[in-house]
């Protein structure tokens, strides 16, 4: 059978000028190849004032240089959410998650006060994975609380990863109740770590108001 030879030029979209590849992103005659997945990974710069990526900018804090992370807790079976200096995030992907971001499957926010938060992927460790088997996997996706994700990515030991998406089973996506929004958070967001000059309506100055509180879950949180 013949190979499969990707046309740069018909089948994707030209990248923004804007648009920063990632490492090891082939080019030819100055397009970037997509890899054997048919992706071109790369960034586009997210501006302070951008109305197209406005969700992503919330969460950023450009002059502190800081960001409003999701995370695991030291203490298991918490949530953190704090600003994070940018440069400790370089060079990873993080997922944007909230109010208007793909159903909000883990309720936060609302459409008067709107909240997102960025999580690091890889972040979140499964403790019991599924053996390697399509019915285990089914199962645990099904069975367990800790199956109640989007997804699962194997970090394999030459660096690859493998992503398996509730939806590559044929199961639905979101979920009414999810693993992740059934844990406790607890907030870390003092004006030190924020910056000084909050601007009132902003997510980091609605935090910084929340600083030390912990609540049952992300839905619960709420700034009035």
């Amino acid at each position: 059978c013949l190979e499969f030879v990707w046309n740069v030029e018909e089948d994707f979209k030209p990248v923004p000028d804007t648009w920063i590849p990632a490492k090891d992103t082939e080019f030819s005659h100055g397009n970037p190849l997509p890899d054997e997945n048919g992706h071109m990974p790369g960034w586009v710069p997210v501006e302070k004032n951008s109305k197209q990526y406005c969700w992503h900018s919330s969460v950023v804090n450009y002059e502190a240089e800081v960001a409003l992370v999701l995370k695991p807790h030291t203490d298991p079976g918490l949530l953190e959410i704090s600003p994070v200096p940018l440069s400790e995030i370089l060079e990873q992907t993080l997922e944007l998650i909230g109010t208007n971001i793909n159903a909000n499957p883990y309720g936060l926010g609302s459409k008067k006060q709107p909240v997102h938060l960025l999580v690091p992927h890889g972040a979140f460790e499964i403790k019991n994975p599924p053996a390697l088997e399509p019915n285990d996997i089914l199962s645990w996706f099904e069975g367990c609380s800790e199956g109640k994700v989007e997804g699962i990515v194997w970090h394999c030991h030459n660096g690859c990863l493998i992503k398996l998406h509730r939806h590559h089973l044929g199961l639905r996506w979101p979920l009414a109740e999810t693993f992740l929004s059934s844990q406790p958070v607890v907030i870390s967001c003092n004006r030190t770590k924020c910056g000084c000059d909050l601007e009132p309506q902003s997510l980091f100055h609605h935090f910084s108001n929340l600083d030390g509180q912990r609540f049952d879950r992300l839905k619960d949180i709420k700034f009035d």
